[in-house]
């Protein structure tokens, strides 16, 4: 029988939806966002938005926990998509607030003093664990994810909304989209 713990050091458990769209069904990506709500890291806890977007004129980050946010661009990040674990951008100090659930609609609100942004997801497909060790992937890290990939999903700043649409996907045999609400995550790396 194996062991009922994973053998791994916890780097960070938490939150990681994501937004990935696109006006030509995926082909090429118009806008790209990445949410953490972070529960633990070795940086504290907090909120972070990674948004890569037409209507910003290239790569953000808001956070309401600086620290957090450079973690994450130094570990996760790095890994996940190089324009967000860029350090020179700066981090914009943001709140924010969710309301809403899979089983309608979740809204995620990021406020500063200069942007106001709102990211929806709807349609939700059924919900499914993500099971990545490290080194699956080539990553040396590994994530633990439940996913509630949605169908329709949305991005308005400053009351503009970005005119691309997210698309369908394949996460090993399950239906996933390019919009989750990725909860209940946790990142691992192997004890040296």
């Amino acid at each position: 029988m194996a062991p009922p713990v994973d053998p791994n050091r916890v780097l960070l458990t938490g939150e990681n939806s994501f937004i990935r769209l696109s006006s030509d069904g995926g082909k090429t990506m118009s806008d790209r966002i990445s949410h953490w709500r972070v529960l633990w890291c070795p940086a504290g806890t907090g909120h972070a938005l990674f948004i890569q977007s037409q209507l910003t004129g290239g790569a953000r980050v808001y956070a309401d926990n600086v620290a957090v946010a450079r973690w994450l661009q130094s570990t996760i990040e790095t890994l996940l998509f190089p324009a967000f674990a860029d350090t020179k951008l700066p981090v914009r100090l943001a709140e924010f607030e969710r309301w809403g659930d899979p089983r309608s609609a979740a809204v995620e609100q990021v406020s500063s003093d200069e942007d106001q942004i709102a990211l929806t997801w709807y349609d939700f497909l059924d919900p499914f664990v993500l099971n990545a060790p490290p080194g699956f992937g080539g990553r040396p890290l590994g994530v633990f994810s439940t996913f509630f990939p949605a169908r329709g999903a949305q991005v308005t700043v400053n009351g503009k909304f970005a005119p691309g649409l997210p698309w369908l996907e394949m996460r090993g045999d399950r239906q996933a989209s390019t919009a989750c609400l990725a909860w209940s995550e946790t990142w691992v790396k192997p004890i040296a």
